[in-house]
């Protein structure tokens, strides 16, 4: 299924900076002008006029305009597999296809005629067939590395936020249960047991570094509550918390 989300021309002025974000649906963005430099799921893109950006659901990117242009964005939901996980920066083709049906889009979107709604989805479907067809998709190199190590990256810099494991299946571009199988298969334990150690590791450094109260730590940390912080680090330290940080040099600080 296809469907249109939001649709919107904007003008970026030379040296205007997009700081990083994220969208809970694909996001293609088309330079009609300018130049710059779009950074997507940590990596670098150059970009000029009539090239775009492909970009996946709750995938962090930031961009950097040299020179000034006008920019022409759709966010759109769709289940088509060969955008799963597809982010990047690519270039229309000499007739400017993907442009064009842009443009039908917008004019629907402004018009509103009747059946407007239905005539936007599927124009999303067609544009999400030309954009295959373009940088063929079938072609391309095998993602799964580079989007674990991206997904990674992520939790490694987020881990003390409320992190979902779906979301970071949707980062991947893979399904929950698969998500799971190749974390676990490449990183040696599951997404939620990396989060919770990388957790207690900071856990660790606060208890033995600083006077912050216990259930303070623990949410400073990303746990839910006290108690589940102190049931976890238990399990994984083999002692209690308190026991912990009265082995540190902040003895009975807590």
């Amino acid at each position: 299924m296809n469907r249109l989300d939001f649709l919107f021309f904007s003008r970026r002025d030379k040296d205007k900076y997009i700081p990083p974000h994220v969208h809970g649906c694909y996001e293609l963005v088309y330079y009609l002008g300018g130049s710059g430099e779009s950074t997507i799921a940590s990596r670098n893109y150059a970009f000029r006029s009539n090239m775009f950006a492909v970009i996946s659901p709750n995938v962090i990117h930031e961009e950097k305009h040299a020179t000034g242009g006008e920019v022409l964005f759709i966010g759109f939901h769709s289940d088509h597999e060969a955008l799963r996980g597809l982010n990047g920066i690519f270039e229309d083709d000499s007739a400017l296809t993907i442009l064009h049906t842009m443009f039908q889009m917008k004019d629907e979107f402004l018009e509103q005629r009747p059946g407007y709604g239905d005539m936007l989805n599927l124009l999303a479907g067609r544009l999400i067939i030309q954009i295959q067809r373009l940088i063929d998709t079938d072609k391309l190199p095998p993602r799964s590395a580079d989007q674990l190590q991206y997904v990674r990256n992520y939790m490694d810099e987020h881990y003390r936020q409320k992190i979902a494991v779906e979301t970071l299946a949707q980062m991947s571009g893979y399904s929950y249960d698969r998500f799971r199988h190749l974390f676990k298969e490449k990183y040696g334990e599951a997404p939620l047991q990396y989060l919770f150690a990388k957790r207690i590791e900071y856990a660790k450094m606060l208890l033995s570094e600083t006077r912050i109260s216990i259930s303070d730590i623990a949410l400073q940390s990303g746990f839910a509550s006290d108690v589940q912080f102190c049931s976890m680090f238990k399990r994984s330290m083999g002692m209690t918390a308190k026991e912990y940080r009265n082995s540190t040099k902040w003895q009975g600080a807590s």
